[in-house]
């Protein structure tokens, strides 16, 4: 299947790229084309990552963590809270007040979210799982990012079966809306 790389380091690889494009919003010109062209790509790229850790991070949390259900759940709460901030932005132009206000917030949660995996979650799922499953989950997870849907939906069910069922049929759709759209390009 490719590369054996497992899911601490697909989902490390993700968090590198989504701080690559923060980077690139942070150097781009406040309310320019471009800024709000980087927000639609990071949009994206979460919603992607997001799905990722719905189908395959939280069951292995829920199954090898002591507390891992609990921590899943509480951070599929923050997702929800970080998609429906992707989709307050995603309605509002890039030159307005209330733009930079969420831009802030937004990375502020997305950064707290990256902390809490890297430093706390993926550590613990590393010594307690056998390396056999984070090798599959890697395998499953470049699965699942290849068909997630790319739009913020923060009613969407948060269990890795409907997870898994909904990105079928979002999945492709999106791609097609963002293809028409020219979302995520300037």
């Amino acid at each position: 299947m490719g590369s054996r790389s497992g899911i601490i380091e697909v989902l490390t690889a993700d968090h590198r790229e989504i701080q690559r494009l923060f980077d690139r919003i942070r150097s781009s010109s406040p309310g320019g084309d471009e800024r709000g062209a980087l927000v639609e790509q990071v949009s994206i790229r979460l919603v992607r990552h997001f799905t990722v850790e719905r189908e395959c991070l939280y069951p292995a949390l829920r199954r090898y963590l002591p507390d891992g259900g609990a921590r899943a759940e509480r951070r599929i709460g923050g997702q929800r809270r970080i998609e429906e901030l992707l989709t307050s932005l995603e309605s509002l132009e890039a030159d307005s007040e209330r733009f930079g206000h969420l831009l802030l917030s937004l990375l502020t949660r997305v950064t707290e979210h990256v902390v809490e995996e890297e430093q706390l979650l993926l550590p613990r799922l590393q010594a307690l799982c056998p390396a056999d499953v984070l090798r599959d989950l890697g395998d499953k997870a470049r699965r699942a990012e290849a068909s997630a849907p790319t739009r913020p939906r923060p009613g969407a069910p948060g269990s890795a079966p409907l997870t898994r069922a909904t990105a079928q049929v979002w999945g492709p759709w999106d791609r097609l809306r963002d293809l028409v759209t020219r979302r995520g390009r300037p």
